[in-house]
Protein backbone atom coordinates (compact mmCIF):
# COMPACT_ATOMS: atom_id res chain seq x y z
CA UNK A 1 0.00 0.00 0.00
CA UNK A 2 2.93 2.39 0.66
CA UNK A 3 4.14 2.05 -2.94
CA UNK A 4 0.67 2.86 -4.26
CA UNK A 5 0.31 5.80 -1.88
CA UNK A 6 3.61 7.24 -3.09
CA UNK A 7 2.57 6.72 -6.70
CA UNK A 8 -0.79 8.40 -6.03
CA UNK A 9 1.01 11.31 -4.40
CA UNK A 10 3.36 11.62 -7.36
CA UNK A 11 0.50 11.56 -9.86
CA UNK A 12 -1.81 13.96 -7.99
CA UNK A 13 0.91 16.43 -6.96
CA UNK A 14 3.42 16.41 -9.78
CA UNK A 15 2.86 14.29 -12.89
CA UNK A 16 -0.75 13.33 -13.71
CA UNK A 17 0.29 13.26 -17.37
CA UNK A 18 2.42 10.16 -16.70
CA UNK A 19 -0.79 8.12 -16.55
CA UNK A 20 -2.73 10.26 -19.01
CA UNK A 21 -4.63 12.45 -16.55
CA UNK A 22 -5.31 16.17 -16.47
CA UNK A 23 -6.20 17.82 -13.16
CA UNK A 24 -8.70 20.66 -13.06
CA UNK A 25 -7.62 24.13 -11.91
CA UNK A 26 -8.08 23.17 -8.23
CA UNK A 27 -6.17 19.88 -8.53
CA UNK A 28 -9.21 17.56 -8.70
CA UNK A 29 -9.60 14.56 -11.00
CA UNK A 30 -12.49 12.13 -11.30
CA UNK A 31 -12.10 8.97 -9.22
CA UNK A 32 -13.35 6.74 -12.06
CA UNK A 33 -10.93 8.46 -14.46
CA UNK A 34 -8.04 7.95 -12.01
CA UNK A 35 -8.86 4.27 -11.47
CA UNK A 36 -9.14 3.70 -15.22
CA UNK A 37 -5.77 5.41 -15.82
CA UNK A 38 -4.10 3.39 -13.05
CA UNK A 39 -5.45 0.18 -14.58
CA UNK A 40 -4.02 1.08 -17.97
CA UNK A 41 -0.54 2.12 -16.76
CA UNK A 42 -0.06 0.12 -13.52
CA UNK A 43 -1.68 -2.69 -11.60
CA UNK A 44 -5.45 -2.20 -11.43
CA UNK A 45 -6.72 -0.46 -8.30
CA UNK A 46 -10.25 -0.81 -6.94
CA UNK A 47 -12.30 1.96 -5.38
CA UNK A 48 -11.93 0.15 -2.05
CA UNK A 49 -8.13 0.10 -2.34
CA UNK A 50 -8.12 3.82 -3.18
CA UNK A 51 -10.32 4.54 -0.15
CA UNK A 52 -7.92 2.52 2.05
CA UNK A 53 -4.98 4.58 0.76
CA UNK A 54 -6.77 7.87 1.43
CA UNK A 55 -7.97 6.76 4.88
CA UNK A 56 -4.68 5.10 5.82
CA UNK A 57 -2.30 7.88 4.74
CA UNK A 58 -0.49 8.95 7.90
CA UNK A 59 -0.32 12.57 6.78
CA UNK A 60 -3.84 12.74 5.31
CA UNK A 61 -2.43 13.95 1.98
CA UNK A 62 -5.53 13.23 -0.09
CA UNK A 63 -9.21 14.08 0.00
CA UNK A 64 -12.34 13.04 -1.81
CA UNK A 65 -14.85 15.68 -2.88
CA UNK A 66 -18.02 15.90 -0.81
CA UNK A 67 -19.88 13.74 -3.34
CA UNK A 68 -17.00 11.22 -3.48
CA UNK A 69 -16.66 11.52 -7.24
CA UNK A 70 -13.34 13.41 -7.31
CA UNK A 71 -10.00 13.20 -5.52
CA UNK A 72 -7.00 15.49 -5.04
CA UNK A 73 -3.84 15.98 -3.04
CA UNK A 74 -4.27 18.58 -0.30
CA UNK A 75 -0.87 20.28 -0.69
CA UNK A 76 2.64 19.89 -2.06
CA UNK A 77 1.88 20.40 -5.74
CA UNK A 78 4.56 21.37 -8.20
CA UNK A 79 1.77 21.85 -10.76
CA UNK A 80 -0.11 25.09 -11.22
CA UNK A 81 -3.26 24.51 -9.17
CA UNK A 82 -5.35 26.84 -7.01
CA UNK A 83 -6.25 24.94 -3.86
CA UNK A 84 -8.72 27.64 -2.78
CA UNK A 85 -7.74 27.71 0.90
CA UNK A 86 -8.83 30.95 2.51
CA UNK A 87 -6.28 33.12 4.35
CA UNK A 88 -6.28 32.48 8.11
CA UNK A 89 -4.65 33.94 11.17
CA UNK A 90 -1.81 31.55 12.07
CA UNK A 91 -0.81 30.45 15.56
CA UNK A 92 1.96 32.54 17.09
CA UNK A 93 4.62 29.92 16.41
CA UNK A 94 4.99 27.43 13.57
CA UNK A 95 7.75 24.94 12.77
CA UNK A 96 9.67 23.79 9.69
CA UNK A 97 11.83 20.68 9.40
CA UNK A 98 15.00 20.72 7.32
CA UNK A 99 18.59 19.45 7.43
CA UNK A 100 21.82 21.19 8.47
CA UNK A 101 23.15 21.36 4.91
CA UNK A 102 20.34 23.79 4.00
CA UNK A 103 20.81 26.19 6.92
CA UNK A 104 23.27 28.54 5.20
CA UNK A 105 20.88 29.08 2.31
CA UNK A 106 17.92 29.53 4.66
CA UNK A 107 19.85 32.08 6.77
CA UNK A 108 20.52 34.03 3.57
CA UNK A 109 17.21 33.74 1.71
CA UNK A 110 14.70 32.42 4.24
CA UNK A 111 12.41 29.50 3.53
CA UNK A 112 11.56 29.39 -0.15
CA UNK A 113 8.85 27.31 -1.75
CA UNK A 114 11.15 25.90 -4.42
CA UNK A 115 9.21 23.93 -7.03
CA UNK A 116 6.15 23.75 -4.81
CA UNK A 117 3.39 26.30 -4.43
CA UNK A 118 4.10 27.13 -0.81
CA UNK A 119 6.38 26.68 2.16
CA UNK A 120 4.90 24.00 4.46
CA UNK A 121 4.82 24.65 8.20
CA UNK A 122 3.43 22.68 11.13
CA UNK A 123 2.11 23.47 14.59
CA UNK A 124 4.28 20.74 16.09
CA UNK A 125 8.06 20.55 16.44
CA UNK A 126 7.74 16.75 16.38
CA UNK A 127 5.98 16.78 13.00
CA UNK A 128 8.61 19.19 11.62
CA UNK A 129 11.35 16.89 12.91
CA UNK A 130 9.74 13.96 11.05
CA UNK A 131 9.71 16.02 7.85
CA UNK A 132 13.40 16.91 8.24
CA UNK A 133 14.28 13.28 8.98
CA UNK A 134 13.33 12.25 5.46
CA UNK A 135 16.48 13.97 4.16
CA UNK A 136 18.96 13.23 6.94
CA UNK A 137 19.58 14.42 10.49
CA UNK A 138 16.71 16.84 11.16
CA UNK A 139 16.92 20.46 12.22
CA UNK A 140 13.74 22.15 13.43
CA UNK A 141 13.29 25.85 12.76
CA UNK A 142 10.82 28.05 14.64
CA UNK A 143 8.85 30.56 12.59
CA UNK A 144 7.44 33.67 14.27
CA UNK A 145 4.16 33.42 12.39
CA UNK A 146 2.40 36.07 14.48
CA UNK A 147 5.03 38.67 13.59
CA UNK A 148 4.95 37.57 9.95
CA UNK A 149 1.16 37.96 9.82
CA UNK A 150 1.45 41.41 11.47
CA UNK A 151 3.90 42.32 8.69
CA UNK A 152 1.33 41.39 6.04
CA UNK A 153 2.32 37.84 5.09
CA UNK A 154 -0.64 35.61 4.25
CA UNK A 155 -1.14 32.14 5.70
CA UNK A 156 -3.54 29.38 4.75
CA UNK A 157 -4.20 26.06 6.45
CA UNK A 158 -5.05 22.79 4.72
CA UNK A 159 -7.75 20.46 6.04
CA UNK A 160 -5.00 18.19 7.39
CA UNK A 161 -3.40 20.99 9.42
CA UNK A 162 -0.44 21.97 7.22
CA UNK A 163 0.12 25.74 7.26
CA UNK A 164 1.08 27.29 3.92
CA UNK A 165 2.76 30.57 3.05
CA UNK A 166 4.64 31.73 -0.05
CA UNK A 167 7.93 32.63 1.65
CA UNK A 168 9.36 32.95 5.15
CA UNK A 169 12.00 35.70 5.29
CA UNK A 170 14.97 34.77 7.48
CA UNK A 171 14.19 37.61 9.91
CA UNK A 172 11.15 35.61 11.10
CA UNK A 173 13.08 32.37 11.69
CA UNK A 174 14.65 31.29 14.97
CA UNK A 175 17.60 29.06 14.19
CA UNK A 176 18.92 26.47 16.67
CA UNK A 177 22.16 27.32 18.46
Amino acid sequence: MIRRSKLLSYVLRHRPDEIGLVLDSAGWVGVDELLRAFSQKHDPMSRGELEDIVRGNDKARFAFSDDGKRIRALQGHSLDVELEYEPREPPDLLFHGTVASRLASIRERGLERGRRHDVHLSTSAEVAEGVGERRGRPVVLEVDAARMADAGHAFRCTPNGVWLTEHVPAVFIRFPD
